[in-house]
């Protein structure tokens, strides 16, 4: 939990935001919202403490009012994110990326899936008609491919390490399941093989981008083996590719497991890339 504050404290503190200009803090996402995509049944129990010993296991959290006080302001956050991009062109959670989150439960330290909240209120309001989920986690976004499975308004991308959690995988509309210790030139030629026409095929109103920074070559579930600089490389273009079509593109933190202190300064890799990108075309 810990690294939220972390994050946001180094975007301080190097200069990365400005708190008065850039920093525009959310609402807590409504159970009406939370609905578009998750039962009504779950959301109530989430929301209200219902949930039982065994649900809560499965998620990994031990339920709180904080931690749905967290987890209602992060789905707000990137909901917000989604809303200014269309707005603005480029736009940076600093949290988000809970992709595990299935309609009538959560999984894998998901609660609610911000990502198909999100694109599911966009189109809802009619903000967007088509959209994109580009999940550059090292998990796969199971919960979100479940979600969307039979949406032809959202196409889900996934491109994730194959031996590794979900170990059931679900089908997003294209996943791309990668070798276990694959580095950055590798990594790289995939996703510059698959983004290009997969963005000239959809013509998405709006990418939502989860910029998971497990895929780290020191991170303790990922398995994969980019650097800094491959994260840095691979964020850079996938707001370019975007950016420069003339698509919003709205940017999650996603996942990540390190120290704390390494793993929030590495979380603010895609909003220094945000940064460049928005200084440099919009």
């Amino acid at each position: 939990m810990k690294k939220f504050h972390y994050l946001y404290q180094i975007l301080l503190k190097d200069g990365v935001i400005n708190e008065k200009k850039q920093v525009i803090r959310p609402q807590q996402i409504s159970e009406e919202i939370t609905c578009l995509v998750h039962t009504p049944q779950y959301t109530h129990t989430f929301f209200n403490g219902l949930t039982t010993p065994k649900e809560q296991r499965r998620t990994g959290f031990v339920w709180t009012p904080g931690l749905v006080s967290r987890v209602r302001y992060e789905t707000g956050g990137t909901l917000l994110a989604g809303r200014l991009s269309m707005e603005c062109g480029l736009s940076c959670s600093t949290g988000g990326g809970t992709h595990h989150a299935f309609p009538t439960h959560g999984s894998g330290y998901c609660l609610v899936n911000d990502l198909a909240v999100t694109a599911r209120q966009l189109l809802h309001s009619g903000l967007a008609n088509k959209v994109l989920i580009v999940d550059l986690d090292v998990h796969q976004g199971d919960g979100t491919a479940y979600i969307f499975q039979d949406d032809p308004n959202v196409f889900t991308l996934s491109l994730h390490c194959q031996d590794n959690f979900p170990f059931h995988k679900q089908s997003s509309d294209l996943d791309v399941g990668l070798r276990v210790g694959i580095g950055d030139h590798e990594y790289m030629k995939i996703l510059t093989d698959t983004l290009p026409g997969i963005l000239d095929d959809t013509q998405p109103d709006i990418i939502l981008y989860d910029a998971g920074v497990d895929p780290h070559q020191h991170d303790q579930l990922g398995r994969l083996k980019l650097t800094d600089q491959g994260l840095y490389d691979r964020d850079l273009y996938v707001l370019k590719s975007g950016v420069c079509r003339g698509i919003p593109v709205a940017c999650v933190i996603g996942g990540g497991y390190d120290d704390i202190h390494k793993l929030s300064a590495r979380h603010t890799i895609i909003h220094r890339v945000a940064t460049v990108i928005w200084n440099t075309y919009l």
